[in-house]
């Protein structure tokens, strides 16, 4: 694989699966409908939140329409989900339009579609029953981004992931560059050309309570990484070389910090990775909500 954002988005399967709090999902399962439901996922990468719901055995009759701004995810997920599916001992049928996922006990059609969102929203597409936006709503602009996503869900949006301001690495280097770091960091999060919050966790609470959405549950989904025995599980070494990259790109220019000290911080980290000695922490929030509300208002 040469597309390290790919090998990222793989790699953090396992850190996701630890994250997404589990009263939220149990609140999920409990309110989805009985019956065949339709789902629309935003930002949905290589496909992984579609495979982790089979794994959770969450998904028995469903149609699937998983939107990425990204052309290279959605090809690479044209070929990795169903070569996962195999693997996990589903049937695989395929279309030009679509993926059937199927055994004696679920059904799943899915749709990847390479496109922005908010086109596809002027599209007026029928609203589904559940909308997943997981690890996205972070990077778009709030509040005024809320309200034409939750158009595109008549019953229930599932919102997973929203970074809600701490990025923490452990053991410390020195305290005030590790703090200045952080900071900065963050800043760069809150000042992206398309928008993002380095709080939209507990600000996204506020918004959605404004438009007139019933809150189901929330609660908080925090990624920690820490070693075992000088090791990371699975691959997230790459993960977590991956993060310091993303801090990297984010800080490289920034004229408020020491680029010198910046360079032996990063390379301190880096070797962190290597030795297993590295510890990750940064914190996130779930919220699972019943958009009927804000449909009746907009309306």
């Amino acid at each position: 694989m040469t597309d390290p954002f790919i090998r990222y988005l793989l790699a953090k399967q396992s850190v996701d699966d630890r994250a997404l709090n589990r009263s939220v999902y149990e609140a999920l399962i409990a309110h989805l409908p009985a019956g065949p439901i339709r789902i629309i996922e935003v930002g949905a990468g290589i496909g992984t939140m579609i495979a982790r719901l089979l794994r959770w055995n969450a998904l028995r009759q469903a149609e699937y329409l998983a939107i990425d701004a990204r052309p290279e995810n959605v090809e690479y997920a044209r070929v990795w989900l169903p070569a996962w599916a195999e693997r996990a001992g589903l049937g695989v049928e395929r279309s030009a339009e679509q993926i059937r996922l199927f055994d004696a006990q679920r059904q799943v059609w899915v749709r990847f579609l390479a496109a922005d969102v908010f086109d596809v929203i002027r599209q007026s597409p029928p609203p589904a029953d559940l909308l997943i936006a997981h690890a996205v709503l972070d990077l778009l602009p709030l509040p005024e981004s809320l309200s034409p996503l939750l158009s595109l869900t008549h019953h229930l949006a599932w919102f997973t992931l929203n970074f809600d301001g701490i990025t923490a690495f452990e053991p410390p280097l020195d305290p005030a560059l590790d703090a200045q770091i952080e900071r900065l960091y963050h800043r760069t999060m809150d000042t992206r050309p398309g928008g993002g919050d380095s709080r939209c966790g507990r600000h996204l609470l506020g918004y959605l309570l404004s438009l007139g959405v019933e809150m189901l549950a929330a609660g908080p989904s925090d990624w920690i990484i820490s070693p075992s025995h000088g090791a990371y599980p699975e691959d997230e070494a790459f993960f977590l070389q991956a993060i310091l990259n993303f801090v990297e790109d984010s800080l490289r220019y920034e004229p408020e910090l020491d680029q010198a000290a910046f360079a032996r911080w990063l390379g301190l980290r880096r070797q962190q990775v290597q030795e297993g000695k590295l510890i990750y922490v940064a914190h996130q929030v779930d919220v699972l909500v019943q958009a009927a509300a804000h449909q009746s208002i907009a309306g």
